[in-house]
């Protein structure tokens, strides 16, 4: 049954197109994102289907009976109570009938020698406790709280006053309220801003077991991919439906465009050829030929003209160098340590980075992750520990704070006042490379969005050509095109980068290795998001097991398990550098064979039978060392799979 559909719908900002004939159906159940680059108006069509805007033309329909709750952006919530008060408030009418059924009680109590009476009150209280009970009634408080921890509040935070709250923590209000008043209709705009891994995580499991209808308008990928089975694609002024979560519908719309691009194509080539054959025929200038071209030319302009496709996701171009390469060590951490009075952030931390590695940090909000980074890069100062960077190294820090930014510059100061050497025209062609083209490089920083001022941060860090990025949540702000243009360039990037982030579709593509901060500890797992995930279930299933089998397991036992998982985890390290070293061999090698090629292939060498009988033993005894490396390649991954098992 349809819960929700839109037709032709229609919508101008005075001469401005926002969106056209935009049409779809959403089932009852089902859960849905909307996408499309920044202004492609997702905003402001939840604000048309909210009835907070008004629409230019088209319908939308409702089912009957619906009900619907839209968590919106900017969040005003003005209020003198606390935080439970302010989200109990959800259950206004189950408190007053709990307050109902008190007074019931009391008059109960004090009519009992009344007969008549007292067999009315206790009918109306039959009725009200019943009506309490199906409305669970005796859960709402807990039902509340609930909602409000597994959105990342803390139990004390429970009586602080909403005057008090932050902007962040405004919105994970409204979203808790929104929630709990469990609407049919749910239209979510960015509801994960904010929140932190664990807090998401218990949004999707919430959204998974949700009964009603879920619109999302979200730049988290990884949660997209894990909730939704439909996207609405807004681009070109209007919307396009794709039954696939994220991940296949930039599959699926890929093909589209290259589709789109290629009737255009065919189309522009056919009018090519019959304009061709029409000039031939007027060529010749006899009568039979004039008639055939002009019956030609009424046919052309009957034909239909397929109009050139647009591509609206402007990408910035982000390329990370390196003005000098740094030595294979980068930076060892040495039982580093800090604490603020009685409370432990991370103690006898050990850490190595090695060169080009991408590792990521991650942890809750407020474990010490930031810190961890200022006291790296000297901005803070260590308890205990010893810190030491490698041979050539120089970092980069890219701050979430964009405290690196003058708000008093415009973009082309902030540039030019970091790299004055560059000429004017140069820093213009890097601005227009992120997306800042004409006078939008006189806009001064303070003016800018979120988005924009990240791109800012980014281009400076990228001309900084440091060997050692630290990046803290660079994908923060971002639209989903330039996540994905700054993740191919970390990728390709071939200096070493640290990153602190919470974007899980990043952290499955970009890290090497990923360090978690919890309990004051760093835990290292070898690979991506997917694999740490693993990783844990598996650590779960491997302590049930234990508690499970708890009376037969010595303690002697559990410290040999232990030892030998940390032996383990020490092999698959060693194994991990020993491939890494190997695969650079293989690379170096090839490019020396492909060298030796190019140079057999000119005059001077194989004219010159001496010359081109060293070349060819050179090349002989090069591929004999790429079979070895190839073959210790081979046994090196043979070891990596059974250490795994």
């Amino acid at each position: 049954m349809i819960s929700l559909s839109v037709s032709n719908l229609r919508k101008t900002y005075g001469i401005d197109l926002i969106f056209d004939n935009v049409s779809f159906a959403i089932n009852e159940r089902e859960k849905v994102a909307i996408v499309g680059a920044n202004g492609a108006g997702k905003t402001t069509l939840f604000n048309i289907i909210a009835g907070i805007e008004p629409k230019d033309s088209g319908d939308i329909f409702i089912a009957k009976d619906s009900s619907l709750g839209y968590m919106s952006q900017n969040v005003n919530i003005v209020s003198d109570k606390t935080l439970i008060q302010e989200t109990l408030s959800v259950f206004e009418d189950l408190i007053k009938l709990e307050d109902e059924i008190r007074r019931l009680e009391h008059d109960i109590a004090e009519h009992h020698m009344d007969e008549e009476k007292s067999q009315k009150l206790m009918k109306e209280y039959a009725k009200k406790t019943e009506q309490f009970v199906e409305n669970d009634g005796y859960s709402y408080n807990s039902k509340a709280k609930g909602v409000l921890i597994g959105l990342g509040f803390d139990v004390n935070d429970l009586d602080k006053k909403i005057d008090l709250l932050s902007g962040g923590e405004k919105s994970r209000l409204l979203l808790a309220k929104i929630l709990l008043k469990k609407p049919s209709i749910l239209l979510l705009d960015e509801p994960t801003n904010h929140l932190d891994m664990d807090s998401i995580t218990w949004l999707e499991t919430f959204l998974k077991n949700y009964d009603g209808t879920t619109l999302i308008i979200s730049h988290d990928r990884y949660f997209l991919n894990t909730l939704t089975t439909k996207t609405i694609d807004m681009s070109n002024h209007t919307a396009k439906i794709y039954n696939y979560n994220y991940e296949n519908y930039v599959i699926e719309k890929e093909k589209d465009e290259e589709l789109e691009i290629k009737n255009y194509e065919l189309n522009q080539a056919e009018i090519k050829r019959q304009k061709e054959i029409i000039d031939k025929l007027k060529a010749f200038g006899r009568e039979k030929q004039v008639k055939r071209a002009r019956s030609r030319e009424k046919a052309l302009e009957k034909m239909e003209i397929i109009q050139k496709p647009t591509k609206e996701n402007y990408k910035s171009n982000i390329m990370f160098e390196c003005s000098v390469k740094s030595g294979k060590d980068v930076l060892h951490i040495n039982n580093l340590s800090k604490s603020y009075d009685t409370r432990n952030l991370f103690k006898n931390v050990n850490m190595d980075i090695y060169s080009s590695e991408k590792i990521a940090i991650i942890g809750a909000n407020g474990t010490g992750k930031t810190t961890f980074f200022n006291i790296l890069l000297g901005l803070e100062n260590q308890d205990t520990g010893e810190i030491k960077y490698g041979v050539n190294v120089n970092t980069e820090y890219f701050n979430q704070e964009r405290s690196d930014l003058n708000m008093n510059n415009t973009i082309l100061e902030e540039i030019w006042n970091n790299y004055p050497n560059l000429k004017e025209v140069q820093i213009r062609n890097y601005l227009a490379g992120f997306l800042f083209t004409g006078d939008d490089v006189f806009k001064k920083i303070s003016d800018l969005s979120g988005g924009e001022k990240s791109r800012v941060s980014l281009l400076k860090l990228m001309l900084s050509k440091s060997n050692f990025l630290f990046m803290d949540e660079p994908t923060n702000h971002l639209d989903i095109a330039s996540k994905e243009v700054l993740e191919d360039a970390i990728c390709a990037y071939n200096g070493t980068v640290l990153v602190i982030s919470h974007d899980r579709y990043f952290l499955n593509k970009v890290p090497d290795r990923i360090f978690e901060l919890k309990n004051g500890e760093f835990v290292e797992y070898l690979g991506n998001y997917d694999y740490m995930i693993d990783k844990k279930n598996e650590l779960d299933q491997y302590n049930q097991f234990l508690l499970e089998k708890e009376d037969t397991i010595t303690k002697t036992q559990l410290k040999l398990q232990k030892k030998k998982n940390k032996e383990q985890e020490t092999e698959k390290r060693k194994l991990k550098n020993e491939e890494k070293s190997i695969l650079e061999s293989i690379h170096k090698i090839e490019e020396e064979i492909n060298y030796i090629d190019l140079e057999l292939c000119k005059e001077e060498v194989y004219s010159n039978p001496e010359k081109s009988v060293e070349f060819t033993k050179q090349k002989s005894h090069k591929e004999q060392v790429l079979k070895d490396l190839y073959e210790q390649w081979e046994n090196i991954l043979e070891l990596i799979e059974k250490n795994q098992d």
